[in-house]
């Protein structure tokens, strides 16, 4: 599962293609293969659409709904759908609050199951349950576990898991075997995904309500520039991207206190060789969770695209060390073990690439043992 700047408009031309955005889901409940509370909580689920074409929504009161904020941005105009029955107008509750996460109002909803906040178990099975956009349906996926719980003396972090989610999820509930809330989808790549703690939604409740209008607005509208800037830099890479693009991107994206957009935004701009740029990102949103690994990768990568080996080695010491051993970080291990003057992180990671990949790493034998001068810092050109 993807944030909506990859896939919002691949999304639009599928879900228009197949009439999803004019038809109500249904639930299957003969074909649930998850344990029964599970499959019964996707009667709490919804899917909306506003400015994201396709996302998910989970009921935590009578009229209430919570959802990913991305994929609302400063959208006037939400659709709710239900199970059975018309299409329904919903609204934003304005907030304040810089996690990913926002309330909707939505009169009208027949009575159903509402999903209440639990506290997280380290040891229970996660499961997603969101809008399926190839089978039109709210849908309960394959299970998963608690990768990182939320990082202690940090707000807004996360809890990360690697429960299968795809687009079209975010918005919707992360539950235990119990049915029970315990997250709200926010996003996830490379089998990784991340949660907004169901316990947030106290903090999300104190900063919600007319009195925050004004601030509401900023963000939103923050995260749609945002959005509509990485979309126009991902076009605009087959070329070049302008430093006012650069430069725009940056700051709306600073703006929208939402960090999955500042990773998004970083990867184009050490991509295109603004590395101080896209290092400043990933560190902001690496303050807001430590525990963020694909942030964490971006960082090196970054680092790594400029020339600072040195400052790379020790967060791929923290991957290694918690035990994120692909084949990227043993390969930048190896690299930034030699160029940033760690040789005991190279080979650390070399002995562990002769375990997972006996092919690759008697090529990496060789960087090893006679290094080629370091590469260049990567820059604009």
């Amino acid at each position: 599962m993807q944030p909506a700047t990859k896939v919002r408009a691949r999304f639009l031309a599928a879900a228009l293609a197949a009439g999803l955005l004019f038809s109500s889901h249904v639930h299957a409940a003969d074909d649930c293969a998850q344990p029964k509370p599970v499959c019964d909580a996707r009667a709490a689920i919804f899917r909306i659409k506003a400015f994201d074409p396709v996302a998910s929504a989970v009921r935590i009161g009578p009229d209430t709904l919570v959802t990913a904020r991305h994929a609302i941005a400063d959208a006037d105009h939400i659709v709710v759908f239900p199970a059975v029955g018309e299409a329904i107008e919903a609204t934003a509750v304005p907030s304040a609050y810089a996690g990913d996460i926002i309330l909707l109002k939505v009169s009208g909803l027949a009575p159903g199951p509402i999903l209440k906040p639990a506290s997280l178990d380290p040891k229970a099975q996660l499961f997603t349950v969101g809008v399926d956009v190839g089978r039109r349906r709210i849908r309960a996926y394959d299970p998963g576990r608690l990768t990182f719980p939320p990082a202690a003396g940090h707000p807004l972090a996360r809890l990360h898991h690697d429960a299968y989610s795809q687009p079209g999820n975010s918005g919707g509930a992360v539950v235990d075997a119990a049915g029970r809330l315990v997250g709200i989808v926010a996003s996830g790549g490379e089998g990784r995904s991340e949660a907004v703690p169901a316990n947030a939604l106290d903090a999300l409740r104190a900063k919600s309500g007319n009195a925050h209008k004004a601030e509401s607005k900023e963000i939103g509208a923050a995260i749609r520039i945002c959005t509509l800037n990485i979309e126009d830099a991902q076009r605009a890479r087959a070329r070049r991207l302008h430093d006012q693009q650069a430069k725009a991107l940056e700051t709306s994206c600073r703006r929208s206190a939402n960090r999955q957009l500042f990773d998004e935004a970083a990867k184009i701009l050490g991509q295109t060789g603004r590395s101080a740029a896209s290092i400043a990102l990933f560190e902001l949103s690496l303050a807001e969770d430590p525990n963020a690994v694909n942030t964490r990768l971006g960082l090196v990568v970054s680092l790594s695209l400029g020339g600072r080996y040195e400052d790379a080695v020790t967060h791929i010491r923290w991957l290694m060390d918690h035990g994120v051993e692909d084949m990227q970080v043993l390969r930048f291990g190896i690299q930034a073990g030699v160029w940033g003057g760690d040789r005991a992180l190279a080979e650390r990671a070399y002995a562990r690439l002769k375990v997972v990949n006996p092919g690759l790493a008697e090529r990496a034998k060789g960087f090893l043992e006679k290094p080629p001068p370091r590469l260049k810092p990567r820059t604009t050109p």
